[in-house]
């Protein structure tokens, strides 16, 4: 369904990324999907293809320039050497910018663990974003300038989640809430990575693919953008 495509960040770099588009691609609203730890795969453009379907132009930037990791430890590798800061504001806003310079009037933003904290910091970063879907995942709370954020945001959080904590998430809905923001979150009963239908392959008793908590999280995801893209 979808092609590597490359495109600009706003410092003139070149960006690779995938993109899948609906069959009736003029014109339709994109949205900027951002990876896990793991990088590019095929997980995340399964995801991105789901969107399509959805009538949405879906674009993956490649944050790894090409690595891909399958272990744990290979992602972490990855991801220490990621600076965020870029990531978010050039190779986030970039592909915003792309979709938006292609044919599409309105653009989200959507990443799932590492992606997700992406997602926050993109919120901050990327002026254009019209809204932003977050899967759990967030930066260090530091980092979120929550009065800079002006694009509707939903937010979907693993109640059991160690690699992102859930007592956190309640410091972020205050900060969020004393910023006036336009928010909405979601809990469920469930591990990290809930929606990662590969999370159990992984054999890490942290991640847990959870169906029922997909399904609704969805659900949710999808009445939202059609709400603030469409």
């Amino acid at each position: 369904m979808g092609k590597t495509v490359s495109y600009r960040r706003p410092d003139g770099q070149s960006v690779a990324g995938y993109l899948a588009e609906p069959s009736h691609g003029n014109g339709a609203p994109g949205i900027v999907v951002i990876q896990e730890w793991w990088g590019l795969n095929d997980q995340i453009r399964g995801v991105a293809d789901r969107l399509a379907a959805s009538g949405y132009r879906a674009l993956v930037p490649d944050l790894y320039r090409g690595k891909v990791a399958l272990e744990a430890n290979e992602a972490e590798h990855l991801m220490q050497g990621l600076d965020f800061a870029a990531a978010a504001g050039q190779d986030v806003r970039g592909a915003v910018q792309h979709l938006k310079a292609t044919g599409s009037a309105r653009v989200g933003i959507t990443g799932f663990c590492m992606g997700g904290a992406l997602t926050l910091l993109a919120a901050v970063h990327v002026p254009e974003a019209d809204a932003a879907v977050v899967w759990y995942g967030y930066p260090p709370l530091e980092y979120i300038s929550a009065g800079r954020i002006h694009a509707p945001l939903m937010a979907h959080w693993a109640t059991e989640d160690t690699v992102f904590p859930i007592a956190k998430v309640d410091e972020l809905e205050q900060q969020l809430r004393d910023a006036k923001v336009q928010f909405e979150f979601h809990r469920y009963q469930a591990k990290h990575a809930f929606a990662n239908e590969t999370a159990d392959s992984k054999n890490l008793p942290m991640l847990k693919h959870d169906s029922a908590a997909t399904e609704l999280a969805w659900r949710r995801t999808l009445e939202f953008l059609a709400r603030h893209l469409k």
